[in-house]
């Protein structure tokens, strides 16, 4: 067996039925032999927003592929692989790599070499009969620890090499690990006893399936929960207990509880200080549980750290406090009705736009009607960076697990619109959703004749404005002088002449019809593109 090949088949073995790629790489070929689809993009950065999207859909029971050609192929490929780092995504990573005698001297692009610093694991596949440890290595690292990429370079001369004789792979295993008992008994008193604890949830507890472990703690210990923009979906937004997802722009629950705790309990998240993620206040008592030793102390202070899987960790933390003084529990009986007190009156305000009849159309209008029109349950919905984040987070209601892909720390443009093809791809029958602008579009836009093409068919909502509205406050001069902030488009056109469904909508009563026959569209296996031509809307919750 040649090395392309055996490659091929350990995919296979583990489980792995999509290799999203560029040409030239000879996985490609090899794949298809053993019947796992090959989806071709038009660029590399959106076949790994593919993969990632993939991977999360999945929750561990497969993982996204991406194949590209030595050299540019895998320059181009670098930020989408930077994205998958620092959203913690397992994804498996395999450029082609120059020959041996060319890979290690200027010019040439060594992947391994350049993108250490962006995968948990990078290593070249030097000679055909090494294949048997680097493959378990590789797929030992995707299933294990803290996720994200793994990148396999493959120099084109070793694609043709012979592997061992009689070698097959066999699956990786997952090894969880769960926090020191005596941590979780210490923990559990300090949780116990506060008078307003507060669970911030994170991507950890997706990963883990840890959400009714999250729930029954929350519901036993009347603990309301936020997350982050990661997590969110990992707690139902329904329930009465939920702030909603803190990010940039949130709920204002959100922060009123969070500044009002005395005890913060974060689960399956980093704490990490970006700027698009809700900030800690300062003063608390932080309980930090996470998979990644490497997250404590590292933003935030903490006084009790949790190493070990989420859906361990909150089951331990459960077991350690039954028994324990609920005293204070119980009198936060009347939590739930103050959340839902804080949201009405917040919403309320936000109403006027929320529900605004100007033209250009609100965005919040849209994402307003959107939330109400769809089922929930069965729809899985991403935003792009800017605007369409901020907009989205606070007032998208998830209900289900997975039904929300969140992000937000590299922000890249054009990050939604693989997202959505991706989450397609895993959960074919959702309804799956990006929302994005005209400066996302400028970037990844190509690529929705991926989505005709590959018969993948996504609801792409874009907001026009003719801008980059978020720029606005900070450039000013040089939009006064040059027009730094306009764009211009006509992209239910663009969507027409890729083959799928475009429409532009300029008048607030449409909204609704229109969402209806984007969505008709979908169900009949078509994507469609609605272009919402939006005001330039900068205001955001942030409270």
């Amino acid at each position: 067996m040649k090395v392309v090949d055996a490659i091929a088949h350990a995919m296979q073995a583990e489980g792995v039925e999509v290799l999203f790629a560029y040409p030239v790489n000879p996985l490609i070929e090899a794949a298809a032999k053993v019947d796992i689809r090959t989806v071709i993009v038009r660029q590399e950065r959106i076949g790994l927003h593919m993969a990632d999207a993939y991977s999360r859909l999945s929750s561990g029971n497969s993982i996204g592929v991406f194949c590209m050609q030595h050299g540019p192929g895998a320059e181009n490929a670098f930020g989408g692989v930077a994205q998958a780092f620092s959203e913690s995504v397992p994804i498996l990573v395999i450029p082609a790599g120059y020959p041996r005698r060319l890979a290690h001297y200027y010019p040439n692009f060594n992947s391994t070499l350049n993108m250490q610093h962006i995968t948990k694991w990078a290593e070249p596949l030097t000679m055909g009969r090494a294949i048997p440890e680097v493959m378990r290595r590789v797929f030992f690292q995707l299933r294990n620890g803290r996720p994200g990429p793994v990148l396999l370079e493959v120099p084109m001369d070793v694609f043709e090499e012979d592997v061992p004789a009689g070698w097959s792979h066999t699956p990786a295993f997952q090894a969880k690990t769960a926090p020191d008992p005596a941590d979780v008994v210490a923990a559990a008193q300090v949780l116990a006893e506060a008078e307003h604890p507060v669970i911030y949830a994170g991507q950890g507890v997706h990963y883990a399936k840890a959400w009714e472990e999250l729930k029954t703690l929350a519901e036993t210990w009347n603990i309301p929960v936020t997350t982050s923009i990661e997590g969110k979906s990992a707690f139902p937004e329904n329930h009465p207990l939920s702030l909603g997802s803190g990010g940039r722009a949130n709920p204002r629950p959100v922060k009123h509880f969070l500044d009002e705790a005395d005890v913060i309990l974060g689960i399956g998240c980093s704490f990490a200080l970006t700027g698009f993620g809700v900030q800690m206040p300062k003063g608390k008592t932080i309980i930090h549980a996470t998979l990644d030793p490497m997250d404590l102390n590292k933003d935030v202070p903490v006084q009790q750290g949790l190493i070990g899987d989420a859906k361990l960790t909150l089951a331990a933390l459960s077991t350690a406090m039954h028994g324990l003084d609920r005293s204070r529990a119980d009198a936060r009986s009347n939590d739930a009705q103050r959340i839902a007190a804080l949201r009405e009156a917040w919403l309320n305000e936000w109403l006027p736009k929320l529900t605004s009849n100007d033209s250009p159309i609100n965005p919040y209008r849209v994402l307003w009607e959107l939330n109400q029109l769809v089922d929930k349950d069965k729809t899985i919905i991403t935003h792009d960076a800017g605007s369409p984040r901020d907009q989205t987070t606070p007032f998208w209601e998830a209900t289900t697990p997975l039904s929300y892909i969140g992000w937000g720390k590299t922000t890249q443009l054009g990050y939604g619109l693989g997202l959505a093809m991706g989450a397609k791809m895993a959960a074919p029958d959702k309804l799956c959703i990006n929302v994005w602008g005209d400066a996302a579009i400028g970037f990844t836009g190509m690529d929705f004749e991926t989505a005709v093409r590959e018969r993948i068919p996504i609801l792409s909502i874009l907001f026009n404005n003719f801008s980059m509205a978020i720029e606005i406050p900070i450039m000013p001069v040089s939009q006064e002088k040059y027009g730094a902030i306009e764009i211009s488009g006509n992209y239910a056109d663009m969507a027409v002449a890729f083959g799928g469904y475009g429409e532009r909508i300029t008048q607030p009563d449409d909204i609704v019809a229109a969402l209806k026959r984007g969505i008709a569209a979908t169900e009949q296996g078509q994507p469609a593109l609605l272009e919402f031509i939006t005001a330039q809307e900068i205001a955001i919750s942030n409270e």
